[in-house]
């Protein structure tokens, strides 16, 4: 057995082979393998497998094409790990609901492909010349912060909207969600089961599972109220239908590619996705700062212009291999702050932070093929994504009301979440730049110099509490 203290002593950062801007890095050579993190990476793949039910119902794929575009993106996490990005990466959550209503906008067959395509292509290169030039920040900073906040506002509304609108999945499983967002829901911020997690181990053990209790409840609360059958475990291996993946849903297969009018159009679409993207990469560096002081033996370097890159790579290559409504974000927030929890433990418990998150993503990836796990949750994948979404939406409108810095920007954020959620994108940023020109004139960029009367409440922390693989 290695001895990794004598590979990586203390306060050393784990060695890896320099590759351009990345830090190339392989399990075993550079950094320990943890298989608690892979283990626990196994049974939440779960709530991956819950994008299936949306890719079939939005773009008409079979299950085992959307699950062939799961199992590629699950290899793509992983290169977060292996150049050097040190978190769990996740989808672009809160965007979600809003890419299905832009793509649904198109008739359904080649049309909706292209705008899909043309969107996750156009998004991934946007990364990818951000994390190049290094302007991200002065991107974000030149939009004004009641857009900003009416765009969060928008995605977390859409996002509970789009499981209770009529023909949604609540109408189809409205027992067992109930019962199942209000397990997870008093597990991830009730008072009184926080206390029971500092009391009881099982409760603290259970509580950095995120939301893999609920699901495995709805298993079986879907079936003894009907709304699901009992799942039939198979055994062996899933067969993802990669053949007909890249025969009939790629643009270099019999679709082709799209040609420039679904770019342009779906320019408004991408900023506005980059606002989550952009928010989700500074909760990586809150959730990291605020981890290092307990380990000062692993010092851990996240660089936003690699993880732009990171980002920017696998969001091009879906739109080439498998085009995803998930689309591909720098975290899962959840899973980041459980692995980094177990990471403050020191290094017997975990002797790198790369290698925690490194493990998690392939056990993901493995539990994909693991045909038990899949046949498992098959029944109830639309409740998964369901209690996914309720909750990004809870987190996202409280992350977006903080974003306004005054009633002001409060009032002008809920016009533009209002017209995102009814006619889209481009009429939201349209409404919200003729808002704040008749509000604020001139201060256009500035707004208002009114103190935020949102800065002294105390709120959940969404690093702590967001969801979404």
């Amino acid at each position: 057995m290695k001895n990794w203290r004598a590979i990586r002593p203390d306060g050393v950062e784990v060695p890896y082979w320099p590759l351009g801007p990345f830090k190339m890095r392989l399990p075993g050579v550079h950094y320990r393998w943890e298989w608690a993190d892979y283990i626990q990476g196994l049974v939440m793949c779960a709530v991956c497998l819950s994008i299936i039910p949306v890719l079939q119902d939005t773009l008409g794929m079979p299950f085992e094409v959307a699950l062939a575009i799961v199992v590629l993106n699950g290899i793509l996490y992983c290169l977060h790990a292996l150049l050097g990005d040190p978190v769990v990466p996740g989808w672009v959550t809160p965007a979600i609901p809003l890419l299905i209503a832009y793509v649904s906008s198109y008739p359904a067959g080649p049309e909706r492909m292209h705008a899909l395509i043309a969107f996750e292509l156009l998004l991934g290169l946007w990364c990818i010349f951000l994390g190049i030039t290094g302007l991200a920040n002065r991107v974000i900073a030149s939009i004004p912060p009641a857009i900003k906040s009416g765009v969060i506002i928008g995605a977390g509304i859409s996002a509970i909207y789009m499981i209770f609108q009529k023909g949604g999945r609540f109408e189809k499983f409205p027992i067992t969600i109930t019962i199942a967002i209000g397990l997870a829901f008093w597990m991830m911020y009730a008072e009184s089961f926080k206390k029971l997690a500092e009391r009881n181990k099982i409760a603290r053990v259970i509580s950095n599972l995120g939301i893999l209790p609920s699901i495995l409840l709805a298993v079986f609360v879907a079936a003894l109220v009907k709304e699901s059958g009992f799942p039939a475990i198979e055994w062996g291996i899933s067969r993802p239908d990669f053949a007909t993946l890249w025969t009939d849903w790629v643009p270099w297969g019999k679709l082709g590619w799209p040609s420039i009018d679904y770019y342009i159009k779906a320019l408004p679409l991408v900023l506005a996705a980059y606002i989550v993207i952009f928010g989700d990469a500074v909760q990586c560096q809150a959730i990291i700062r605020d981890a290092q002081k307990f380990r000062p033996d692993d010092p851990v370097d996240y660089n936003p212009s690699r993880a732009h890159l990171v980002v920017g790579l696998r969001n091009a290559g879906m739109s080439i291999l498998g085009p995803d409504i998930s689309m591909c974000g720098p975290i899962w927030a959840a899973m980041t702050v459980v692995t980094y929890e177990r990471w403050k433990n020191g290094r017997a418990a975990m002797d790198s932070s790369i290698g925690g998150v490194g493990a998690f993503r392939f056990g993901t990836l493995t539990g994909y093929f693991i045909l038990p796990i899949v046949s498992l949750v098959r029944p109830i994948l639309p409740v998964a994504l369901s209690l996914t979404m309720l909750i990004q939406g809870f987190v996202s409108l409280y992350v977006g009301v903080k974003e306004s810095r005054n009633i002001k920007d409060l009032g002008i954020a809920g016009i533009v979440g209002g017209v995102l959620l009814a006619k889209g994108a481009a009429y939201a940023f349209g409404a919200g730049i003729i808002m704040c020109l008749l509000v604020y004139g001139r201060n256009f960029f500035k707004g208002d110099s009114t103190p935020n009367l949102f800065a002294e409440e105390k709120v959940l922390q969404p690093a702590e509490k967001a969801t979404g693989c």
